[in-house]
């Protein structure tokens, strides 16, 4: 059994044990509800007894699990130390930052601004990707920093928001809802849609609006791993898609309309890293960075 707990799911059991609360344990993890959901039922699973008690109303730590907690917290602040020890003994000066396709270049340049000046010796090497991996590098420890937009699916990271923005609907430009000044999620959830690769998990469920379904399967029309093969297919007609605002200003073409969206939550796009990871130099260029966030504000798990 014991090679089957994987530190991801110690991390959902301590979120959710300090939280009693999926939702905002989800959020504090950048991760769905039913990933936080599934990722506790496979641990009850491991061990052989439920964790929590849960209701419509309420989540309560069972006493299995109120004994078994403090021993969880003691091995994850261990493993913290260990990957800190270890990072602390060796320094690259070579660091490694992924940004999600479009997240903005612009945004890199800002937070980079003057680094040859404050960081002198650190070489930075920065790789786009795309939908397939929405980590941008971190779940395969490609990169050591990288700009994503959760949620994502890796526990561990400590994220700081860059931007903020609003969900817009990606539509043909004929299309009967094309003209409208704003839309409710709901009335796109019956449109065959263009979602992102199945490689890119709750992302790709985030992106579909899946909560908003309500267990109804989307009506899934093509598949795109990045903007520009989105808005052409969504300018051919073979489906629309759920977006961000400033997908407006970079990927606007004569066959689409972006209408924006009133009745979802506010997407963010975050500078992330994992802290048992970064090197010397990737720490110190994570600092620098984060003095250069035009919001200023922090999160993490």
């Amino acid at each position: 059994m014991q090679q089957d707990v994987t530190l991801r799911l110690l991390r959902y059991f301590d979120a959710l044990s300090r939280e009693l609360n999926y939702r905002r344990a989800a959020e504090t993890l950048f991760i769905s509800q039913p990933a936080l959901s599934g990722g506790i039922r496979q641990l009850e699973q491991l061990v052989g007894d439920r964790l929590f008690d849960r209701d419509t109303r309420s989540v309560a730590l069972t006493s299995f699990g109120r004994e078994w907690l403090p021993s969880v917290r003691s091995a994850l602040r261990e493993v913290d130390a260990a990957l800190d020890a270890a990072s602390n003994l060796v320094d690259h000066a070579h660091v490694r930052i992924g940004y999600l396709i479009g997240t903005g270049a612009d945004l890199l340049f800002r937070l980079l601004e003057n680094v040859d000046q404050e960081l002198p010796g650190v070489t930075i090497e920065t790789t786009e990707f795309d939908f397939s991996d929405p980590t941008a590098g971190l779940q395969t420890g490609a990169t050591d920093i990288a700009l994503i937009r959760p949620p994502v699916e890796t526990a561990g990271l400590e994220m700081a928001v860059v931007a903020e923005e609003s969900w817009v609907a990606c539509l043909p430009r004929t299309h009967r809802l094309a003209n409208r000044a704003s839309l409710r999620v709901g009335e796109l959830l019956d449109e065959p849609i263009v979602v992102a690769p199945k490689s890119a998990g709750q992302w790709r469920d985030y992106w579909m609006a899946t909560d908003a379904r309500h267990g109804k399967a989307a009506v899934i029309a093509a598949e795109a791993s990045t903007y520009e093969a989105e808005t052409t297919l969504v300018s051919r007609g073979v489906g629309f898609s759920f977006t961000t605002s400033s997908m407006t200003r970079l990927y606007d073409r004569p066959g689409v309309a972006f209408v924006p969206i009133i009745d979802r939550p506010v997407s963010y796009t975050t500078l992330a890293w994992n802290p048992g990871r970064l090197s010397v130099s990737a720490r110190r260029l994570v600092q620098h960075m984060l003095t250069r966030i035009p919001l200023g504000i922090e999160t993490g798990n």
